[in-house]
């Protein structure tokens, strides 16, 4: 993967020269061919300070799009700030995955040489969908089967991990191969399993307007793969309604 270059990241003073932060942004991400979709992080690409810059541009745009909506943002005292409010929304909580770097994951070696199955989960995860921004909201459990070379990582930091990866602007089944991807490189474990069930309000709220519908996926890695039986064992102690 290309890393950015260096040289071109030592500016940190404010830009007075009317080029929006966003497409610096996105220049620095261009010139190092870096993909910057929906659901990549960027907070390589952006300089200290920038964020702030960014909140304050997508508030401008934001109220253009209140402006557009004909809402009366002056004489509405529910929606006088909802502009900012939307905007810090979006950089700082719900996508805040998109623009800050990867949470610090302290690792420990396996000195006890763990051989056993381990299940972490319910993990209750909150993203958003890629096509509407409406939230998708559900659970996640983490299976592993570790090795005597296996880094050791606390409960706390599978769900940290996953808070990181689902905090963007996400497509389910992508956002479970992320996920296991980024598990993988920290633990490197024999086996990885992750299954997901979650609530697209895109559905509910719009659209069918259906309730109850959710989605379940899974990926496989590693042991759980080739073993049948630990495949088995890893799904029978999930909840009943996530087997089905």
């Amino acid at each position: 993967m290309l890393m950015p270059n260096p040289d071109a990241m030592t500016d940190t003073q404010p830009h007075d020269d009317g080029v929006p932060v966003s497409v610096r942004i996105r220049e620095r991400l261009r010139a190092a061919r870096k993909r910057f979709h929906a659901n990549d992080n960027i907070a390589d690409f952006i300089q200290p300070g920038e964020l702030e810059q960014l909140l304050d541009e997508v508030t401008d745009k934001m109220q253009t799009v209140l402006d557009s909506l004909v809402i009366d943002t002056t004489n509405d005292h529910n929606t006088e700030d909802t502009a900012r409010r939307v905007a810090k929304m979006y950089l700082k909580e719900v996508f805040a995955g998109r623009y800050t770097k990867a949470p610090t994951i302290t690792e420990f070696p396996n000195a006890e040489h763990l051989n056993e199955l381990m299940i972490v989960g319910p993990i209750t995860v909150r993203s958003a969908c890629s096509h509407h921004f409406c939230p998708v909201i559900g659970k996640l459990w983490i299976g592993v089967m570790p090795n005597e070379h296996t880094n050791v990582i606390g409960l706390s930091k599978y769900a940290r991990l996953a808070e990181w990866i689902m905090g963007r602007p996400q497509i389910q089944e992508e956002a479970v191969v992320q996920l296991a991807d980024l598990i993988q490189e920290k633990t490197q474990p024999d086996g990885l399993a992750i299954v997901m069930e979650a609530t697209h309000y895109c559905m509910a709220w719009r659209g069918v307007k259906d309730l109850d519908s959710r989605m379940i996926n899974s990926v496989m890695r590693g042991v759980f793969l080739k073993d049948a039986n630990l495949r088995r064992e890893f799904l029978s102690l999930l909840p009943r309604q996530v087997q089905q």
